[in-house]
């Protein structure tokens, strides 16, 4: 009988560890998603004040793991700047006589205003004044047209006829939704000052009776440039190649232009599937593998920022990369990792096409989940830039939902016993890889997987990064129209047709 109660001890034991450790990883991944998706993170949106505390408390988790940080600064933290739509410059000033009139209460520039220093006299004439009640009344025919548009043809025009006036935009409706300045409007500039106007700046106007009254100013609008970094830390083993796992932590903030909210009052996008989940689940894995003996590799761990924008962190790494890119065996993208659906079960692994081993160590129902492949390298996250320096790469992706990009994603819609067996999973992928002589790469078709898909394609990758007059193409995709047209990464494309591409 004794002998039997130690068989039985010996039978279970594993099984005992293997839970507690499950247990283990489970409040890893919970604590660290309740964290990053707090109100108190603001939605983490690239380089506010937001993304800075969860930067902090990831570097803090670097540091309490063990990272090594790297790069020239010996440190996690890996800034880079980047441009991101408009901003109005404090310099920004206008008087009317005597009086003088405040930014955002009573006037703004139009994006597309010249950056101009005026001194007029009201009665010369060179102040056109542009109702726009008659264009917004012109829409309820025309449902699908744009305001902003409209305006923007209006003062265009009068631009071109009165080349040195200044336009004074103003809208005589009562009770409607005040024009804001756009900061992401991708109109042209305009050689003359374009003012919105408030009405009482209106109403002042008209009231003094001296036609002599000067009006003076200085509008400018700059590229808004964000401050931001990526956060890189390393489990250096002294190996001869290194295996990168990365996820974006950016989110949307108080929303964005990317936002899928329809709400008129701004609230926060906590993003705790996009992509607490995912920084959550390389935090997790990076615990796992400093305990391991998986010691035939180095491990690099990123926490992108920009990725919302276009990708730019992820871009910025490997343009500017603090190891060498050729001894990156391959990288895994970690990005709404979250959400595991109960029934179906079923995980996307994109990037599949990138190296012929995947298929053997990856599963159509691996760990007991529907694995759906993708073959595409390039898709809208960030291991499509590791995929354009012929890396290999795969990407994990529970998939799209309908609280994408909106305040609704949050903690309490986040399965955990799911993202386990997901880490799970990506650690048996890592494991079987060390294995391998060598992980090859193989170029695929491209593909918009998961977060965006467009029936109509030109078939580049943009580079969001180029901020000079036309398009960057960064990537071609194979039998796209771009490629058959010839096409290269690298070319700057200014016109389409007739078509002059400005931006």
């Amino acid at each position: 009988m004794q002998q039997f109660k130690r068989f039985l001890v010996c039978l279970f034991f594993p099984i005992t560890l293997h839970a507690q450790s499950d247990k283990s990883l489970h409040k890893s991944l919970q604590t660290a998603v309740e964290v990053l998706a707090a109100d108190r993170m603001e939605g983490r949106g690239t380089g506010t004040w937001g993304e800075i505390l969860a930067s902090h408390w990831v570097t803090d988790q670097f540091r309490s793991i063990g990272l090594k940080p790297i790069g020239p600064l010996q440190q996690y933290v890996h800034p880079f700047m980047l441009k991101q739509g408009l901003e109005i410059m404090p310099t920004t000033r206008l008087q009317i006589g005597s009086r003088v009139f405040a930014v955002q209460d009573d006037f703004f520039p139009m994006p597309y205003s010249s950056t101009d220093t005026i001194n007029l006299i009201k009665g010369t004439g060179q102040c056109l004044l542009i109702d726009v009640s008659p264009l917004a009344k012109s829409l309820k025919s025309n449902p699908h047209g744009d305001l902003s548009d409209l305006i923007y043809q209006r003062c265009n025009v009068l631009a071109t006829t009165y080349p040195k006036h200044l336009l004074m935009v103003y809208d005589s409706r009562v009770n409607v939704d005040v024009i804001s300045f756009d900061a992401m409007d991708k109109h042209e500039r305009l050689s003359v000052p374009v003012l919105f106007a408030k009405n009482q700046l209106i109403d002042h106007l008209r009231s003094v009776a001296d036609n002599s009254t000067s009006i003076s100013g200085r509008f400018q609008i700059e590229p808004r440039v964000l401050n931001t970094a990526n956060l890189v830390g390393m489990i250096d083993n002294g190996a001869a190649h290194t295996i990168v796992i990365g996820a974006h932590l950016d989110h949307l903030g108080w929303g964005s232009s990317h936002s899928l909210y329809s709400g008129k009052e701004p609230m926060i996008h906590n993003g705790a599937d996009d992509n607490a989940s995912g920084v959550s689940m390389m935090l997790t894995l990076a615990r796992l593998l400093k305990k391991k003996q998986f010691r035939s590799s180095n491990y690099l761990f990123i926490a992108f920022s920009g990725e919302e924008l276009g990708l730019l962190g992820s871009k910025y790494f490997v343009e500017h990369a603090p190891i060498d890119l050729k001894s990156v065996r391959y990288m895994i993208n970690l990005d709404m990792v979250g959400r595991l659906n109960d029934s179906t079960q079923a995980l996307t692994v994109g990037g599949f096409g990138t190296s012929p081993v995947w298929s053997t160590l990856i599963a159509p129902d691996e760990a007991g989940m529907r694995i759906k492949i993708d073959s595409a390298g390039a898709g809208p996250s960030d291991h499509t830039s590791f995929y354009r320096k012929n890396i290999p790469v795969l990407f994990f992706f529970t998939g799209v939902h309908s609280d994408y990009h909106k305040p609704s994603d949050d903690v309490d819609k986040i399965n955990v016993p799911g993202m386990v067996r997901i880490t799970r999973l990506i650690e048996q992928v890592i494991s079987k890889s060390l294995s391998l002589s060598s992980i090859p790469f193989t170029p695929t078709r491209e593909n918009t997987m998961g977060k965006a898909s467009f029936k109509v394609s030109l078939g580049i990758m943009p580079d969001y990064a180029f901020d000079g007059e036309g398009v960057r193409v960064d990537g071609v995709s194979e039998n796209k129209p771009a490629q058959k047209a010839g096409i290269l990464a690298g070319d700057v494309i200014i016109n389409l047709n007739a078509l002059p591409i400005k931006t």
